[in-house]
């Protein structure tokens, strides 16, 4: 079904599943609230709804264009909303958001929302709170951004889960491999969008508490208030993922120093340890008659001095933790 309608009485459904053709008769009614959810593919659908509700010609075309900023624009007799839900992949760690629009007017609320919006988790957040839809569209409103913010919330707490992971394996023997790079490309790209639509929903409901507007009823500033709060812990959270995320991926670097360093200190210790029997055994490789040349105890000699020396280096270099 690419639309959905909803009729309210007073705070009661009293109808669902018209067409949207009917929405201009049943706001003539007193006491009537209308909701439409529409699919953002069902232009037609737009624009008749549009027309129903007098909706002003720049928002329609935000709406059909879509991949708008988080916003709220203010029109003569409606605003403009738009909002991104957000969803992490527990097995990749890739983000997925949707947009959603929504026109707000003293009688209605339409929503235009992407593939992948389950309405019905929305449907049945209103019936299970009449309060939100006693509160006129405005508490309808809430009830949609207060799904969004949970799924930013989950999302954000989905990649500190991930990000405490990688940070445990830091101080791990064994260096990053190419699969735990990719994952920690993977969950900075997923923080990146997720801050990008996160942070602007302080603006978003920030605006629409403006008394000026009158869009939150009596009764309901303590809703807004709520969702505000929980806005403001996502959007500080996100920020402090942000540190982490630089921080590990500093550490990260830093490890990789470390032990490129270790490995270079361990080489040129043995490269030491190898270089100066080299220069014995070259030495007496020259026709030079050492002591002991052409004897038995000579041979001897000569390799006791090769490992005494090979054996003083390597304590020596051992004590100063060259190698």
């Amino acid at each position: 079904m690419t639309t959905q309608t909803r009729l309210y009485r007073k705070g009661v459904l009293e109808a669902e599943g018209f067409p949207p053709e009917e929405v201009s008769d049943y706001l003539e009614q007193p006491d009537t609230l209308v909701w439409l959810g529409l699919s953002a593919r069902d232009h037609d659908a737009i624009t008749l709804v549009a027309q129903e509700l007098s909706l002003e010609e720049f928002a329609v075309q935000d709406a059909l264009n879509r991949r708008q900023r988080p916003k709220v624009d203010r029109y003569e007799g409606h605003l403009f909303v738009t909002v991104y839900s957000a969803h992490l992949d527990e097995g990749t760690g890739e983000l997925t958001t949707h947009e959603i629009n929504a026109f707000v007017t003293s009688q209605a609320l339409v929503t235009i929302h992407e593939d992948g919006i389950d309405l019905d988790h929305l449907v049945a957040q209103w019936d299970a709170d009449p309060d939100l839809v006693a509160g006129g569209p405005g508490g309808m409103l809430h009830g949609m951004l207060d799904l969004v913010v949970d799924g930013h919330f989950a999302a954000v707490q989905s990649l500190d889960d991930r990000l405490e992971e990688l940070e445990d394996l830091l101080f791990d023997d064994a260096p990053f491999d190419r699969s735990r790079q990719r994952t920690n490309f993977t969950l900075r790209k997923s923080l990146v969008q997720l801050r990008r639509v996160a942070l602007p929903m302080r603006e978003v409901v920030n605006t629409l508490m403006r008394r000026d507007l009158h869009l939150v009823a009596p009764g309901m500033e303590l809703y807004f208030q709520d969702l505000y709060d929980h806005v403001l812990r996502v959007a500080e959270w996100t920020e402090s993922l942000r540190d982490m995320v630089t921080t590990i991926f500093e550490t990260n670097l830093s490890m990789q120093d470390h032990r490129l360093n270790t490995v270079m200190k361990k080489l040129t210790g043995w490269a030491g340890v190898i270089a100066v029997p080299t220069a014995v055994t070259g030495y007496f490789g020259q026709n030079i008659a050492y002591p002991g040349f052409g004897t038995y105890w000579g041979f001897w000699m000569s390799n006791a001095v090769l490992v005494i020396l090979a054996v003083g280096l390597y304590t020596m270099f051992k004590v100063r933790d060259w190698i």
